[in-house]
């Protein structure tokens, strides 16, 4: 941890309510994931002025501020500051989420390990196309 981070991070938790108000945070590529006991806490309009906040949605039960590509940084300084919340979290925590969001959470990470292969097989496949388009190759032929 560098500290640059830090003051985004103590001001992102001030916002959303305090460590007290947290029962998670977790993070993907540009957004810090809060789960909140109280979302009326949270002071939407100051976060989004936020300098290094690109946005603020609350979707599915989750409180998230966009923060970019660098979020694992700003992850970095935030979850200090809210200490150890596992043990603070509550039990209930999946009943926020309706049925459809469970759905789509459950189908997304059933996918997600297939991605980089089907990514791969789409290059793959491209590839011959293009082969095959300058005659390099043969789509009836061995190679192929």
């Amino acid at each position: 941890m560098s500290g640059k981070y830090s003051n985004i991070a103590s001001s992102i938790v001030t916002l959303v309510g305090g460590k007290e108000n947290v029962n998670n945070l977790i993070h993907c590529q540009t957004r810090l994931r809060f789960d909140l006991k109280d979302e009326t806490k949270v002071d939407t309009e100051k976060l989004k002025q936020l300098d290094g906040v690109a946005g603020v949605i609350n979707s599915g039960g989750q409180f998230q501020v966009v923060i970019g590509t660098h979020v694992s940084e700003v992850y970095d300084e935030v979850s200090p500051l809210l200490g150890d919340i596992s043990e603070t979290s509550e039990s209930g925590d999946g009943q926020k989420k309706n049925i459809l969001t469970l759905a789509i959470e459950f189908i997304s990470t059933s996918f997600s390990p297939i991605i980089p292969a089907m990514s791969g097989a789409g290059m793959i496949k491209a590839l011959l196309a293009l082969l095959v388009l300058f005659n390099v190759v043969s789509n009836e032929s061995q190679t192929y």
